[in-house]
């Protein structure tokens, strides 16, 4: 269970590759990384450039400095940088649960609060509210992402248990309990806190 929001080091892996592929500045590496979020997530300004800064002083990226725009602090990997981004890619192939986790447990939240009946949200006239028919609008967009990148989505029949028997981990309920005793990862949430302390 994860005990914060998105996985820890996530904008420092998403910044280091956008600085392989070419040198940016920190409002273009926000759009990008809004772009690739479908325009539903976009860093804060706290967030994106104290990492650029950090990368400066580990020695991962300079900044170079661009005739045509001199007032942009545009940032490169250095060769450190390029060998840093080697471990992060391994770090962050193994966050996939991370990810799901973090996916299920907001819509299990967008579900409560239009099913649970301890919660009462008032719905703005002709806005997004909390019912079935954006729920079923939300999963409606999987499924279209799915096809688009993946192909035809079917249905899978394994109940949670025998999903994650397959595939490694625990349902949510079996891991809840076991992580009772569990205390907040100090780190967690470094990034949405604005700090750059997350490598």
């Amino acid at each position: 269970m994860r005990k914060s929001g998105p996985p820890r080091g996530l904008i420092s892996y998403l910044v280091l590759e956008l600085l392989e592929e070419k040198p940016r500045y920190g409002y273009e590496i926000l759009k990008e990384i809004t772009e690739i979020s479908g325009g539903h997530w976009e860093p804060s300004y706290g967030s994106v450039y104290p990492i650029l800064y950090k990368f400066e002083d580990e020695g991962w990226a300079e900044r170079i400095e661009r005739e045509d725009e001199p007032d942009r602090k545009y940032f490169e990997l250095t060769d450190a940088g390029h060998e840093h981004l080697a471990e992060k890619r391994a770090e962050t192939g193994g966050k996939a649960r991370d990810f799901a986790d973090v996916i299920l447990g907001f819509y299990h939240v967008y579900v409560a609060f239009a099913t649970d009946e301890r919660f009462e949200t008032d719905a703005p006239a002709d806005e997004w509210c909390f019912d079935d028919t954006f729920s079923a609008w939300i999963v409606e967009q999987m499924v279209r992402h799915h096809e688009r990148d993946f192909g035809e989505f079917e249905r899978i029949p394994d109940t949670p248990a025998e999903f994650y028997g397959t595939h490694g981990g625990s349902p949510a309920s079996e891991r809840n309990e076991a992580d009772e005793d569990g205390g907040e990862d100090d780190d967690d949430n470094v990034e949405a806190e604005g700090r750059a302390s997350d490598d």
